[in-house]
């Protein structure tokens, strides 16, 4: 008879046919136990009575190389709407119309729009939820060696308005004008053009002022040679209104907005951080220089300083009534309902 000590020596058939089965049910036990722990932790995050329900969609409509596509590209590259609860879904557009036609239309829940256009849809019975994007009106600039200092100094001159006849800029500029006793409506040479045109015009001097949107003049003004001549802020504190006035804002159809308040707190908050690390954090730019189309450094800088100086604060109702004054005195809103303050979104508590 073979003794105990012979038959388990370590190189013995017997000894490894051992350890064979012993390491073959250890990870088995091994495997059991991490899929019985992944389950217990899976059980554990889930909410009561089931798996955990999907997160809502939110889908935005923007333009490509907007500045809102700007913040909206952050939001998601951080990944703060699945940390505030939803997803956020952008469908880029090339035009402004193909925007607001799939809001219209319910393609999509949100564009981002001005307050003038949020007005004639609701004047023309198809009331929008305005939730603030930017206080960014625009601005009015010459040449660095212009002798224009003063609004007398606008009297026979030209002056390039992006926009159209109703740009707040060129609206603002004349009440204010008026106010001094100077018309200046008809006393100028105003030419209205796009904003690529009128900046390329102010460069050639075909122009002597130009009414702009902030982007179109930051871009000016990086390059060089560009000033501002008469500011928003002032104009607006000239018609003793707040400065900081979100005349740009994120829209979505009423009866959309009343079904999903949830939805749209977490957007919000989404976005306020959104904007609170783009403003304190000038590294974040640099993922986003490619969208602002901003190959010269003066001009990054100068996009990246309007960008963040336009944060408006969450609405109150001071500012409200403001927004509501600044209607009034836009052209073709005097003999129109006023936009109610149920149609201006403010955070809750």
């Amino acid at each position: 008879m073979r003794k105990f000590s012979e038959i388990f020596r370590p190189d013995s058939g017997v000894m490894g046919a051992l350890t064979g089965v012993l390491c073959d049910r250890l990870c088995r036990y091994l495997l059991v136990f991490s899929c019985f722990s992944v389950t217990l932790t899976a059980l554990a995050d889930a909410p009561p009575g089931g798996p955990a329900e999907p997160l809502p969609v939110l889908s935005l409509s923007v333009l490509q190389f907007g500045t809102a596509h700007w913040e909206l590209d952050h939001l998601q590259r951080q990944q703060l709407d699945l940390a505030h609860g939803f997803t956020l879904e952008v469908r880029e557009v090339a035009n402004l119309a193909a925007s607001h036609l799939a809001v219209s239309s319910g393609d999509v829940n949100g564009a981002v729009a001005d307050l003038l256009w949020v007005q004639s849809r609701y004047d023309s019975g198809a009331p929008f939820l305005y939730l603030p994007f930017s206080s960014a009106i625009g601005d009015i600039v010459v040449p660095e060696n212009s002798p224009i200092q003063a609004l007398p100094d606008l009297l026979g001159k030209r002056i390039g308005v992006a926009g159209g006849p109703d740009a707040k800029g060129w609206i603002l500029l004349q009440k204010v004008a008026q106010q001094q006793g100077i018309e200046l409506a008809g006393n100028v040479d105003v030419q209205y053009a796009a904003p690529p045109l009128l900046s390329q015009a102010l460069r050639r001097g075909q122009v002597d002022a130009l009414i702009t949107y902030w982007h179109f003049a930051a871009r000016l003004k990086g390059e060089g040679g560009v000033r501002t001549a008469f500011s928003m802020d002032d104009l607006l504190s000239a018609l003793e209104l707040n400065p900081d006035l979100p005349v740009l804002g994120y829209v979505f159809p009423e009866s959309w907005a009343d079904r999903n308040p949830t939805l749209l707190s977490r957007f919000d908050r989404a976005l306020r951080q959104a904007k609170a690390e783009l403003a304190a954090n000038p590294a974040h730019w640099a993922a986003l220089r490619p969208l602002m189309r901003a190959e010269d450094d003066g001009v990054f800088q100068a996009l990246r300083e309007g960008f963040v100086a336009g944060i408006p604060e969450p609405l109150d109702p001071s500012r409200i009534n403001d927004l509501q004054r600044l209607l009034r005195l836009s052209a073709g809103t005097q003999n129109h309902r006023p936009l109610p303050d149920s149609l201006f979104f403010r955070p809750t508590p």
